[in-house]
């Protein structure tokens, strides 16, 4: 499964083919176990009053139109940076945020850039946290992750991964759309919160 195939699946699909994949930047290894699904513009096949994509085009989500397997990397409230990976047909937006990881390899590197004595299941949970255990930045919007030389690789699963599904998390429109996966009793997922600016289901 490459990035041909997450360009012939719907988000949500895609986000599903996201799960237990391996993300590797030099020595660290994440292995994901939560992501949350993003459509598009009205009048798209997935419409998405959530998703960046959703006025149409702009240099900040130009990604989530691109072909599919690039990153989509931006800066969340000026603090943190959040990484996607764009999914659907090219032309077609769409994108998967990653949320949440196991690590895998490289514990010692990811201690550098996440806070002192942080509990080995909490260092890439979070969004915020995935990009920073890491190591992205505005950088690598973009890249290619299934390119040969790419710096930020990723190894789709072989298998199929036992999901689980419920609302994404913090946002106050389409707020409860099962978008966000997961896998049960994974190392790095977070725990569910909803927006307080988000109407009562």
């Amino acid at each position: 499964m490459t990035s041909d195939r997450l360009s012939a699946l719907d988000p949500v699909s895609a986000a599903r083919a996201l799960l237990a994949a391996h993300i590797r930047v030099g020595d660290v290894t994440l292995r994901v176990t939560e992501v949350e699904a993003y459509g598009g513009p009205e009048g798209g096949p997935w419409p998405d009053p959530a998703a960046h994509s959703y006025r149409g085009p702009t240099g900040r989500n130009r990604v989530m139109f691109g072909p599919a397997g690039h990153l989509y990397v931006y800066r969340s409230y000026g603090i943190h940076h959040c990484a996607n990976i764009s999914v659907g047909p090219d032309g077609t937006a769409a994108a998967v945020l990653l949320r949440g990881a196991e690590v895998i390899t490289g514990e010692n590197g990811v201690r550098t850039r996440r806070t002192p004595h942080t509990p080995l299941e909490n260092l890439a949970r979070g969004p915020g946290n995935f990009a920073q255990a890491l190591g992205l930045t505005l950088d690598d919007n973009g890249l290619d992750v299934f390119a040969s030389d790419a710096r930020v690789s990723v190894t789709l699963a072989d298998t199929k991964t036992q999901v689980e599904a419920g609302p994404r998390v913090g946002i106050s429109v389409a707020a409860d759309r099962p978008w966000r996966l997961w896998i049960p009793g994974g190392i790095g997922v977070s725990a569910y919160r909803r927006s307080p600016r988000a109407p009562m289901p």
